[in-house]
């Protein structure tokens, strides 16, 4: 049974109208009705309201393949810190609504150094105008990142009590763990769609440059195919985070994927090496743009550093697993 016929089953044991049940869960007569036809999905408060009105578990409201209403009693709660459901409600809310200002922080990244190559390329030649955009261009460079910043940490600071999920042990308030995966199952084609698009994004950028190299010798032409590239790269990468901090908010809930009980213990080891990474990144970045004035190429250290922090990160992880 799905979740609309358990609903409509229960109301009739119970005795009850559409208009009496949403009087008891305090909506309208059409919610309930929409949600007896499939055409809507209750919230999560009106999941637990349900549960308790009616004597059954979230289990058996959300997981289609109980067939049998089994109460949200008498069941043994494991030990450790207890997540509630409307602490895991609050997170996933959260998560939600961070998501689109992380990924538009990392975004502003990637498109960091746009103006300032933009400007390096119509002003080579001339020496004079040639130092008037890199004063500029850096200038454009340091505010799209501490704006960046700015957002990761203003926005990173409203999930710091959810932290213990990346790195501690938990379990679930009985009937959360139903909750959870019903919503990640019904997000599950928003993330892919997401994912995809976001790939698409990021392999159409580069065929403006690949054209350019094979037809055209200018710098300027290359440049602003760079910059093309960099733009369709944000738009990308802007899809596949704002999808990814959602689905990993479930799977820290879960405790699945990266953030099983093994993965947890890898996690707590390695807490050090991503920032002491980046700090060093960025340190040798301004050490070296500054010393060689070279601004227009040492955007390349980024790229580069990301893909060494991949590869980097992944042995480490394998070395510690393996501890």
């Amino acid at each position: 049974m799905i979740l609309a016929e358990k609903i409509i089953a229960l109301r009739k044991r119970m005795g009850w109208s559409q208009e009496e049940l949403a009087e008891k869960l305090d909506i309208s007569r059409q919610s309930v009705s929409k949600w007896e036809v499939g055409a809507t999905i209750p919230d999560l408060d009106k999941i637990l309201k349900m549960s308790e009105i009616f004597g059954v578990s979230t289990d058996y409201l959300l997981k289609d393949e109980i067939e049998e209403a089994e109460l949200s009693v008498g069941k043994d709660v494991p030990e450790g810190r207890i997540v509630s459901a409307e602490e895991a409600d609050t997170f996933m809310k959260l998560s939600q609504e961070v998501s689109g200002k992380l990924a538009l922080a990392v975004s502003l990244f990637i498109l960091s150094p746009v103006v300032l190559l933009q400007m390096l390329a119509f002003a080579e030649g001339n020496a004079v105008l040639e130092d008037r955009a890199s004063g500029l261009g850096i200038g454009v460079v340091l505010i799209f990142v501490a704006v960046g910043v700015a957002v990761c940490i203003f926005n990173g600071m409203k999930l710091d009590k959810f932290k213990f999920l990346e790195s501690e042990q938990f379990s679930l308030q009985y009937g959360v763990e139903g909750i959870v995966e019903k919503r990640k199952s019904d997000f599950a084609g928003r993330f892919r769609t997401s994912v995809t698009t976001g790939v698409v994004f990021c392999i159409i950028g580069a065929l403006p440059l690949l054209a350019a190299a094979a037809f055209s010798e200018e710098d300027l032409v290359l440049i602003s195919c760079v910059n093309v590239v960099l733009v369709f790269v944000s738009i990308g990468v802007n899809f596949i985070v704002k999808a990814g901090v959602v689905q990993k908010s479930f799977d820290k809930l879960l405790q699945c994927e990266e953030y099983t009980s093994e993965n947890k213990e890898v996690n707590r080891r390695l807490s050090y090496f991503p920032g002491s990474y980046w700090l060093i990144v960025t340190a040798f970045y301004l050490g070296y743009s500054f010393y060689t004035e070279s601004f227009g190429r040492s955007w390349i250290i980024w790229p580069v550093a990301g893909v060494l922090f991949a590869a980097v990160y992944g042995i480490l992880r394998g070395v510690a697993g393996r501890k």
